[in-house]
């Protein structure tokens, strides 16, 4: 069982989301490779919160084949083009978490490969053998 680590001497977190997560010994990790709001047939959703559905699902079919899930992920790194997609970022990503909530990190970043892409999503889970 992973351990959420917010101490009582620093700041509650802003959002939904654990300052640190510890992952006990003998816990297989999985770690994704940052996943784009893109679906397999080369669609692309015009509004964040699309995008960051399809980045999640995309995550899931990744954890699904390592033989994980949702309740795995114990850190999430995010990145959005702008303070507009921050909150629908982060309404769909606590859709997909689960409690205690994992590790995250959002960035604010100048753009990715494509213009049309709004936000991307990377993970790390983490699952007791």
């Amino acid at each position: 069982m992973v351990r959420a680590v917010t101490p009582s001497t620093i700041r509650p977190p802003f959002a939904r989301y654990s300052h640190a997560v510890e992952v006990p010994v003998g816990h297989r990790l999985v770690l994704t490779s940052g996943q784009l709001g893109i679906a397999q047939n080369d669609t692309i959703p015009p509004d964040v919160e699309g995008q960051t559905r399809l980045c999640f699902e995309n995550i899931g079919a990744i954890l699904k084949e390592a033989g994980m899930w949702f309740q795995d992920i114990v850190r999430i790194n995010a990145y959005v083009t702008g303070r507009e997609h921050m909150a629908g970022y982060m309404k769909v990503r606590d859709e997909f978490t689960a409690n205690p909530p994992p590790a995250s990190t959002l960035m604010i970043v100048g753009g990715f490969t494509r213009e049309e892409f709004v936000v991307e999503v990377e993970v790390i889970a983490a699952k007791a053998d």
